[in-house]
């Protein structure tokens, strides 16, 4: 909505496109974070203490005096709406959608509670060749590659190619999808996707869990172990989907309810501020239940940077395509 521009009101039913007009926009507006949250998002939501709430996903997201301010992120809004565009990443129609039911005419809340959305995955191209060719430039090994494709845990979408990373839950169902560009710096989730279910490769029968910022990182690990000479799927890997607060991370919590034989948990966050912090406030929180240990890369920013540097460090003929 730059500039103040609003779609017209319509509901097309052959493209089956929600307009909504600024009466419509002005209702969704009034909705505040936390009327919305007590009765769509109530396990989410936390008293800090007397008129000032936050969000357990996210505890640094204070709500108080019909306003709210993510301080980790350093913004914040007075609404529902902007709760869902800038915190969520839902697209501005979605989210009116969600608001106002589907017609515009529909009052806010009028709509029975959901307990979940469903995943919109994006078209998948009849070729993987720009992902490919795109993750093996980020130094990731081409059997990695292979395997992820051939699960139908990547696939290269269309018409923007991004590499879609996508994350299953027990039963094998698709319910997370991370988009990355390959021609540029775009990242975002496909719509609908729960955080419960990031990416991963999953072991079952392994102990030990390696857990990851993002997939990139995920694959940048497991090449690493393929460099080395070990199979690198001998253990649960878990990529969060982004970190955080200090409370256990969405992925790691419902990976951890599902996974009950794992007993050790290794993080391999970020090397930066915003990693350190997420990773002190999971061993914080788990310590005692599990065996951990703290492991970012040993240099560079992540461990797609280590794997990168660890490649160059081979000579300009080693690379993962002729090791």
């Amino acid at each position: 909505m730059a500039g103040g521009w609003i779609r017209p009101a319509c509901n097309s039913r052959d493209t089956g496109i929600m307009y909504y007009d600024k009466d419509a926009v002005a209702r969704a507006r009034a909705v505040g974070l936390l009327a919305y949250l007590r009765r769509y998002e109530p396990d989410n939501l936390r008293q800090v203490s007397r008129g000032v709430y936050c969000t357990r996903e996210h505890d640094s997201l204070r709500i108080s005096n019909g306003k709210w301010y993510w301080f980790s992120q350093g913004f914040g809004g007075c609404s529902a709406l902007d709760y869902l565009i800038k915190v969520k990443r839902r697209p501005f129609l979605e989210a009116m959608e969600w608001l106002n039911g589907e017609a515009a005419d529909v009052p806010p809340f009028s709509m029975p509670q959901k307990h979940g959305r469903e995943l919109v995955l994006p078209n998948r191209s009849q070729s993987s060749g720009k992902v490919a060719a795109y993750l093996l430039g980020r130094g990731i090994a081409r059997p990695v590659i292979d395997y992820c494709l051939h699960t139908g845990l990547l696939y290269e979408s269309q018409p923007y190619h991004n590499a879609v990373f996508v994350g299953f839950d027990r039963q094998g169902q698709p319910r997370y999808a991370a988009l990355r560009g390959i021609i540029s710096s775009f990242k975002g989730e496909a719509g609908g996707s729960d955080k419960r279910f990031a990416f991963s490769v999953r072991t079952p029968d392994s102990a030990a869990l390696h857990v990851f910022e993002g997939a990139v990182d995920l694959l940048s690990y497991a090449t690493l172990e393929w460099l080395d000479g070990r199979f690198w799927r001998q253990d649960n890997l878990l990529s969060l989907g982004g970190v955080s607060g200090k409370a256990v991370p969405p992925a790691l919590g419902q990976f951890l309810h599902d996974g009950k034989g794992v007993r050790s948990i290794c993080l391999r966050l970020d090397n930066d501020d915003t990693g350190r912090r997420a990773a002190k406030g999971i061993m914080k929180a788990l310590q005692g239940r599990y065996v951990l240990c703290n492991l970012p890369p040993p240099q560079g920013k992540d461990y797609n940077d280590w794997l990168r540097m660890r490649l160059k460090e081979g000579g300009p003929n080693v690379t993962v395509e002729n090791i």
